[in-house]
């Protein structure tokens, strides 16, 4: 099952705490999973979304906003990295599809404007389609 790129940091430090800095490298060089430039921007999103607090000058991870995203949330990774392998796409570029999608259809959940994104690409979705039913 596809990990939060924040669950994967924390473990590859093996503590919750990070500068802007270590976390981008740990992000885009050690994980592997975005550019630097690309780290920067979804840091700045999880910031927004409560999943990153900053703390004196320390980016600290919100383990309990995390852990209730989870479920929903590791649904809604899975989609996005599949997205995105399927098409050859980073996942931010796929972020940024749902989010046009989102301006389109207005304020659906994410997992079903990833799911409709993916299928609008042609990505075949249905190994998604039951865990979405719930």
């Amino acid at each position: 099952m596809a990990m939060h790129p924040l669950e994967e940091a924390v473990k590859v430090k093996g503590s919750h705490e990070f500068t802007r800095s270590e976390l981008v490298g740990i992000l885009s060089f050690r994980l592997r999973r975005m550019s630097p430039a690309e780290a920067k921007k979804a840091i700045g999103g999880w910031v927004e979304e409560g999943l990153l607090e900053e703390r004196e000058g320390k980016l600290v991870v919100r383990l309990e906003a995390l852990e209730m995203e989870g479920s929903g949330e590791r649904l809604l990774g899975e989609m996005i990295s599949h997205i995105a392998h399927s098409l050859g796409w980073s996942e931010l570029e796929v972020v940024e599809g749902i989010r046009g999608l989102k301006k389109r259809y207005g304020n659906l959940d994410e997992r079903i404007l990833a799911y409709l994104f993916g299928m609008e690409k042609g990505v075949d979705m249905s190994r998604f389609r039951e865990r979405l039913e719930v």
